[in-house]
């Protein structure tokens, strides 16, 4: 089934582009604009086809229906297009620098609290601190580095507290031994 204003819209541009076919180049020259003719007669087709499509529901059930669009209330971020494409693809040690460093620089307390010795810890810390640096002296153009450099020392003593924590949870929350029964020893009474 076609819908007759699709069908008209398809009658209109077809005819017109016969039209200026017909005309040649010489009319061309002359001062009519059988481009401009076509382009306005694509648009006017184009969006009929939109409509018509609305009509029978083409639209609907589309992911994200109804639902406002992500990122528009919050600031602007001129890079937010490469920010995504890194989140949604999962990449890992692409990108300008002043990205990836702040995405190290969250997840850094968690990298640190894997690490067992206060001598791994402090190595990666000054690493990350050089990182930085390096890259707010880099003149390469792309987004600025925000990222602020981390105190070893105040870092140190946040992932001891940290891990003291975790211990004194983790023995809190350990179950009471099972007390072991000794098989094939019967007891006479």
């Amino acid at each position: 089934m076609s819908d007759p204003r699709e069908a008209a819209a398809r009658y209109r541009a077809q005819q017109r582009a016969e039209s200026a076919d017909e005309r040649g180049p010489e009319d061309a020259e002359a001062g009519s604009a059988p481009g401009v003719a076509a382009a306005v007669d694509r648009a006017a087709y184009i969006e009929t086809a939109i409509q018509v499509a609305i009509r029978r529901g083409e639209f609907d059930d589309l992911p994200g229906a109804g639902k406002p669009l992500e990122g528009l209330g919050g600031h602007h971020d001129p890079d937010w297009w490469i920010r995504r494409k890194i989140e949604t693809e999962n990449l890992t040690g692409l990108g300008p620098p002043a990205i990836m460093l702040r995405a190290e620089d969250r997840d850094l307390d968690a990298q640190l609290d894997a690490l067992g010795r206060e001598a791994d810890v402090r190595e990666v810390l000054e690493d990350f601190n050089r990182r930085v640096i390096e890259a707010r002296r880099q003149l390469q153009g792309g987004p600025p580095v925000v990222t602020p450099t981390r105190d070893v020392d105040i870092e140190i003593a946040a992932w001891r507290e940290r891990r003291a924590a975790r211990t004194t949870v983790a023995a809190d929350e350990a179950p009471a031994a099972p007390r072991r029964r000794r098989f094939g020893i019967r007891r006479r009474t």
